[in-house]
């Protein structure tokens, strides 16, 4: 039987487990889309390719599995960058198809021929191109091994149009073994290394855990909490690592953060990156003499760590981990950090009723701090919060908290602006039973705005709320250039779609305005409510970097 090289494309992400995927239809895509579809894979066709890589990437981080997406050549898959960029930033497993120009007609100047590869491969941990249609399924499961072994990260395949519609004969094509999540390697710390981690530990006064995503990449989320839980140590995550524990466990002290950095004597990071997101763990966020212990899957992360390490582990989180955990258990006790907790829990106490009294604000325009509280005061502790934007992500990350692992998406290490409403729609592809909620700033909103639209057509009840301040970012003295956008009425834009809409102007109609667009949602009808907030407003959370937009 022969088989075009889009039968093997689709016949091979089935076979590798595959069952989304996020595109917008061209050529020379089209059949395999087409290929796709008829074997029952369920195909979200998006407004923007740019917003079918941010969608596969949520898709990707709900369900521990590689989210894939496609396009067309030339800008269709030029499109798909900003999204591939920012999986990439990331470590997300992204799995890019894009379509090419024919091979045989490369160098003259053919329909959308550009290097495409090129283009990717900066931005992707591995990237290749198709020249014999046999060799589809093969390295498509490379690629998808590619991408989730490891540090995961987006990979890309390029798809040479004669190569797509080339016939082969099926006896001549080998099927690579599916790609099974339970045979990951899951490389254990050396016995050496676990006894030097534990005398750091028995040594400690004041230690703190930081983790990141690489905590839910191995699904170690169980064993973090075990291992905090039987040392008695505080611990902090990365935005991206929210929810790894609930953040309302006894160990969690959000509002003493600073204080526990500066002060802590032993830092010990598990699954994250020591960039800009924490400081790089060096002063004057941290102390200065403070031990320094990492365990990270990735030797690269170990070898370039941006500060001295103490200890430094190449393992798998979920393994070290239960390994350190039972090392501890003659040596390491709650009641050796009995003193270091009190002083944090105090302090989180006294910070956080301070807090509360600030988020009350009953001021006209609405403060963004009002906004975010009644929000996390609406909010199903299981839902996904998607936030994106630059005010509106800082306040949020003060305010919302996240009680599920994988539950909390938003711009990420990449800073990329435009993400929340494709997070959203990837969101409710992924767990279709939970009630996802995104948290836009109004500039952010307009750069994927009508991926609401793709909500609506494709039956994905989410609920869109909207900071309104009428610009880009919050800016009392008028200063920034371009700041400016207006109160655009994106409530009658969400009605013309389709949708439900509500428009709200002060904090009281906040919390009916979102039990009304809920009761929408839940019949089956995205909704989006925009409130109008504070223009003069500026987030004071610690900046993450010298400069800001």
């Amino acid at each position: 039987m022969a088989l075009t090289g889009s039968d093997l494309v689709a016949r091979a992400l089935q076979k590798q487990g595959v069952d989304t995927f996020f595109y917008i239809m061209g050529a020379p895509m089209l059949s395999v889309e087409s290929a796709a579809l008829a074997l029952g894979l369920r195909g979200i066709d998006v407004r923007h390719e740019q917003a079918a890589a941010m969608a596969a990437h949520a898709y990707a981080r709900l369900l521990n599995r590689p989210g894939v997406c496609m396009a067309a050549s030339g800008p269709g898959t030029t499109n798909l960058i900003t999204g591939v960029a920012h999986a990439f930033a990331d470590c997300t497993p992204v799995v890019a198809l894009g379509g090419s120009s024919p091979e045989s007609q490369s160098h003259k100047g053919t329909f959308q021929e550009i290097d495409q590869l090129a283009m990717l491969s900066p931005c992707t941990k591995w990237s290749d191109r198709v020249h014999r249609p046999e060799r589809i399924p093969e390295l498509l499961g490379r690629a998808i091994r590619e991408a989730m072994s490891g540090k995961p990260g987006p990979v890309y395949l390029d798809l040479p149009a004669d190569v797509l519609f080339a016939e082969v004969d099926e006896e001549r094509v080998e099927w690579p073994e599916p790609w099974d999540p339970a045979r990951r390697p899951r490389p254990a710390a050396a016995p050496a290394e676990v006894r030097a981690l534990t005398d750091l530990l028995a040594e400690a006064e004041r230690p703190v855990v930081v983790s990141g995503m690489g905590v839910l990449w191995s699904e170690a989320e169980a064993e973090l909490q075990t291992f905090v839980e039987a040392a008695g140590i505080p611990f902090y995550t990365t935005p991206q690592g929210r929810g790894a524990i609930p953040e309302d466990h006894e160990l969690c002290y959000p509002a003493a953060r600073s204080t526990a950095f500066r002060e802590a004597d032993l830092i010990l990071i598990v699954g994250t990156r020591m960039n800009y997101i924490i400081g790089h763990a060096s002063p004057p966020r941290f102390g200065a003499a403070a031990k320094i212990a990492r365990i990270d899957i990735s030797p690269e992360e170990i070898a370039t760590s941006s500060r001295r390490l103490d200890v430094g582990v190449v393992a798998d989180a979920r393994t070290a981990l239960t390994q350190l955990t039972g090392a501890i258990r003659s040596r390491v006790t709650q009641k050796n950090f009995a003193a270091w907790r009190d002083r944090l829990a105090e302090q989180n106490r006294s910070k956080l009723a301070e807090h509360e009294r600030t988020l009350a604000d009953d001021a006209v325009p609405i403060h963004p701090l009002r906004l975010c509280r009644e929000l996390r005061d609406f909010m199903d502790r299981e839902a996904i919060l998607c936030v994106d934007g630059q005010e509106i992500l800082n306040y949020g990350r003060q305010v919302i908290p996240t009680y599920v692992p994988r539950h909390r998406l938003n711009s990420g290490t990449f800073g990329t602006m435009g993400v929340g409403l494709p997070l959203g729609v990837g969101a409710k592809v992924a767990c279709p039973d939970r009630p996802v909620i995104v948290l836009h700033g109004d500039g952010s909103f307009g750069m994927n705005a009508m991926e609401f639209d793709t909500a609506v057509r494709c039956e994905l009840p989410i609920l869109v709320v909207i900071s309104l301040n009428g610009g880009w970012t919050g800016d009392p003295e008028k200063e920034r250039p371009g700041r400016e956008l207006g109160y655009t009425r994106f409530d009658k834009m969400a009605e013309a779609l389709g949708g439900y809409g509500e428009y709200v102007e002060k904090p009281d109609d906040i919390r009916p305005a979102l039990e009304r667009a809920m009761a929408e949602v839940d019949s089956g009808r995205p909704a989006l409510v925009n409130v109008v907030t504070d223009w003069r407003a500026r987030a004071t959370t610690a900046a993450f970097t010298k400069y800001v937009t």
